[in-house]
C-alpha cells in the first residue's frame, strides 16, 4: 500500500524545503547520530530520511549504499503520519509491506522503527529510522533512545535553519550599508558641486569689477 498523503502535504513540502536541506552532503554531527541510533537499537540498518514529493531521501544512513528511495514504497512515508514512534514488528505479516519491493527483495526488510523529526510548527519533514533483517521488536529503553536522537536531529536541523536565516540577515544588512555608503558619497559630491558654483558665481562680478576700474 501506498503511503496516505496528508492533508497540510503542500505546506509540509513547503516547510522542508525552508530547510535547505535535501541533496546536501554528508555532515559528521547527523552520521553520528545515525551511528549511535544503530548502536543503540542494535540494528544493522539504521537512517534519517526526508520525504519530499516524490522520494525519501537520506541525509544520513547506516548499513546501505542507496541514497534514496520512491516514496511509493517507503515506510517512512507511513511513519511521518504519526506523532510518535511507528513500529512495524515483521513486515511479512499484513497487506501494508508483505508485498513491498523492499520487503520482497534487498534490503529484505522484517522489522521497521522510525521517530518522526517534527518542525516546532508540527510538521513531519521525515524520520530518525532503524531496520533489521529479522522480525523484532524494541525494548523500552530503545524506544525511548530513539525519540531522544531525533529530538537531538531536529534541533540540529533547526540550528542549520538559523544559522542560515542569521547569514541572509548579515549580508542583506551590509548590501544596505553599502548602499547607504554610496548614498551619502553621492550626496557629498552633489554638495561639492553646489558649493564650487556658489563660489563661481562670487568670483564672476569681482573680475568685472577689476576690469571696469582698469578702463
Amino acid at each position: 500500500m501506498k503511503p496516505p498523503v496528508q492533508k497540510n502535504e503542500g505546506q509540509r513540502i513547503k516547510v522542508l524545503w525552508q530547510y535547505e536541506i535535501l541533496d546536501t552532503v554528508p555532515e559528521e554531527v547527523f552520521d553520528d547520530l545515525t551511528e549511535l541510533a544503530a548502536r543503540i537499537c542494535e540494528a544493522p540498518i539504521a537512517l534519517i530520511t526526508l520525504v519530499d514529493e516524490d522520494r525519501q531521501w537520506f541525509k544520513s544512513k547506516v548499513g546501505v549504499t542507496i541514497n534514496e528511495t520512491s516514496r511509493d514504497i517507503s515506510f517512512c512515508g507511513h511513519a511521518i503520519e504519526q506523532s510518535d514512534l511507528f513500529i512495524v514488528p515483521d513486515a511479512t505479516l499484513g497487506k501494508r509491506f508483505a508485498k513491498n519491493p523492499l520487503v520482497t527483495s534487498e534490503p529484505k526488510i522484517r522489522f521497521y522503527a522510525g521517530a518522526p523529526l517534527i518542525t516546532p510548527d508540527g510538521y513531519a519533514l521525515g524520520t530518525l529510522c532503524v531496520i533489521d533483517k529479522v522480525p523484532r521488536e524494541l525494548r523500552p529503553d530503545q524506544r525511548s533512545a530513539l525519540r531522544v536522537l531525533a529530538r537531538h536531529i531536529m534541533t540540529q536541523l533547526e540550528l542549520r535553519r538559523r544559522s542560515r536565516e542569521l547569514m541572509n540577515v548579515h549580508k542583506q544588512s551590509a548590501k544596505m550599508q553599502s548602499k547607504l555608503e554610496q548614498a551619502r558619497a553621492d550626496l557629498a559630491k552633489v554638495r561639492r558641486g553646489l558649493r564650487s558654483q556658489k563660489v563661481r558665481r562670487k568670483a564672476a562680478p569681482r573680475r568685472k569689477s577689476k576690469q571696469l576700474r582698469r578702463r
